[in-house]
Formats: C-alpha cells, sequence, structure tokens
C-alpha cells in the first residue's frame, strides 16, 4: 500500500509522454507541443525491403520543415545516396554520400520550390531511383495595422474618433476587419475601406483593436492605446510686453489637444487672423506674438475639434 508497481510508472510515463503531441501520416511526423507546434519533420524510406526506390518518391513540406531519410534496405552489401541533382549531375544542395543500412540523413529546406534527389549509385533508366521534395510557402495571419489614429493620441471627451486600418493576405484573402473598443465589438468590415467610429468615448485610457481573417481562418491583431481628456477652461495670463514688436502671454491647455491662437484689432469676428495652431505639450502654454505692433490688438485661444 503507498507504492507504485512497475506498471503504475510505466503508465505515468505514457501520461507525461502524451503531453506531446506525434502525427505520423503519410510519410510525415509533426511533432510539438499540443498548442504549438515547433517543427515538421517528413521522412523517406532509402531502399525499401529489396527495391532500389525512395519511398514516398515524392515529399511535400512547406519552408523550414525538414526531411529524414532513412536507410531501410536489409542487403548488407546494398549502398544508397541522397544527392541533390537531376539523373547523377549533383547541384551542391545537399549530399548524404553512399552508405549502408541503418543511416539516416537529415536536410533543412529554408526555401520554396522543387528540388529533385537521386541515388548515387542507382540513378539510371534501369533503377530510376530518384525523388522530389517540393517545398511550399505555408500560409501565414493576414497583416493588419491600426493607420488612424496614432497611438498615444490624445482627444477631448466626449470623442467620437474614427479608426482606420490597413489589411492585407498573406497567401490567403482578407475576408473581415472587425473592430473593438475596450474589448467590445464595435464594427465588422467585410471590404476595404476598414473603418469605424466611436460613440462619446468618455475621459480615461482606452484600447482601440482591428482583427483581420482571411479565408483560412488565420486571424491577426493590431492594438493601439489612445487617451480621453476633459478639457480644462483655457484661460489667457501673465501678459507681457518685451518690446516694440513683441508681446507675449501665457494660456491653460491639455497636454496633446490642439489649440489655435487667433488676432483682432477690433474684436469683429470677421477680422480675427490665426496666428498659430499647435499641440499642447505642457500647461500653461506660452506664445508670443513677435508682430505686435498694431494698437490695440486683442489675442483669443480656441480648442481645436478632434480631428
Amino acid at each position: 500500500m503507498g507504492g507504485h508497481e512497475p506498471n503504475d510508472c510505466n503508465n505515468m510515463k505514457m501520461m507525461r509522454d502524451l503531453s506531446k503531441v506525434v502525427l505520423v501520416s503519410l510519410g510525415v511526423a509533426i511533432v510539438g507541443s499540443a498548442t504549438n507546434v515547433l517543427s515538421a519533420v517528413a521522412f523517406v524510406g532509402v531502399g525499401n525491403g529489396n527495391t532500389d526506390t525512395f519511398t514516398p518518391s515524392v515529399t511535400n513540406i512547406n519552408v523550414g520543415d525538414q526531411v529524414v531519410w532513412q536507410w531501410n534496405s536489409p542487403s548488407v552489401t546494398t549502398k544508397h545516396s541522397s544527392t541533390s541533382g537531376i539523373v547523377g549531375v549533383p547541384n551542391g544542395l545537399w549530399g548524404s554520400l553512399t552508405n549502408l543500412m541503418p543511416y539516416t540523413f537529415t536536410n533543412t529546406f529554408n526555401s520554396a520550390g522543387s528540388f529533385r534527389y537521386y541515388c548515387g549509385i542507382h540513378f539510371s533508366s534501369l533503377f530510376n531511383m530518384t525523388g522530389a521534395v517540393v517545398v511550399a510557402t505555408a500560409n501565414l495571419p493576414p497583416s493588419v495595422a491600426i493607420t488612424n489614429p496614432l497611438s498615444g493620441a490624445v482627444f477631448a471627451a466626449p470623442a467620437n474618433v474614427t479608426i482606420q486600418a490597413s489589411a492585407s493576405g498573406n497567401g490567403g484573402t482578407v475576408t473581415n476587419v472587425q473592430f473593438l473598443v475596450d474589448a467590445n465589438i464595435l464594427t465588422n468590415k467585410a471590404a476595404a475601406p476598414y473603418f469605424a467610429i466611436t460613440n462619446n468615448l468618455a475621459a480615461g485610457s482606452h484600447t482601440l483593436a482591428a482583427v483581420a481573417s482571411d479565408n483560412g481562418n488565420l486571424k491577426n491583431t493590431n492594438t493601439i492605446t489612445i487617451t480621453v481628456v476633459t478639457p480644462v477652461t483655457v484661460l489667457l495670463s501673465a501678459p507681457q510686453r518685451l518690446s516694440s514688436a513683441n508681446f507675449r502671454f501665457s494660456y491653460a491647455a491639455n497636454p496633446g489637444l490642439v489649440y489655435v491662437v487667433q488676432r483682432s484689432t477690433n474684436l469683429v469676428s470677421a477680422n480675427w487672423t490665426a496666428l498659430l495652431t499647435n499641440t499642447a505639450v505642457s500647461s500653461p502654454v506660452n506664445f508670443t506674438d513677435q508682430n505686435a505692433t498694431i494698437s490695440p490688438d486683442f489675442y483669443r485661444v480656441g480648442l481645436m475639434p478632434n480631428p
């Protein structure tokens, strides 16, 4: 009581081993964890039984996968090789040299294409011991990027923000772009242009996301963060005549918001002239009019609407 029988230990080891997934089908083995495939390996038999063949003769893999050739000929005198090239003409991509069973040779394929190979001894028409590896580019998730607004942008509350995104397929076709605000679905767009408009965002930090899906059910997400602030009352203060042409004053502002400084000579609305439009980086903001030569001059500062 309280101990483990040998069979119990074996069963426990088998349970631990089940945390890895090994799938072997048509000569292809994929080894990795249940949630993250680490690599793919294709196995090719060399000289199976008493036949001078590669089994399978055509192997299909993706870029980055490996092919392992396994010598299976039972003869103690028959040698084989896996040599890249066409019927006796090597191209130098790989070569195992000639070997007897038991032996294995591995090559990693890092580019797409069709790669032919042969046995250095049995490539003639009498044996025709040749094969091919077809390497395809694996489908990648679609590309997606929020192009407007910029991450870190600041808006005045309540904010109706136009979100724009670009999306393209990487081997597939984009079928939908979903927009989210703070993990809440805003809308879905099945075709370009991909955009959405938020609804009166309150003051605070907000996360905007665009999720692109393609016809292969692959997805990709781009996320940015924006800030919405409650605008402060714009107050002008600290007026100072620096010279006959220079006049300075300060105004309260929200860093990140855009303000326009205007000047008039008679307070008539049609006569207001914009002197500067800028994004506040601090508060208060100091402004100097270097052409204040008319008397009197009147100044006002206004908060620009959200873009």
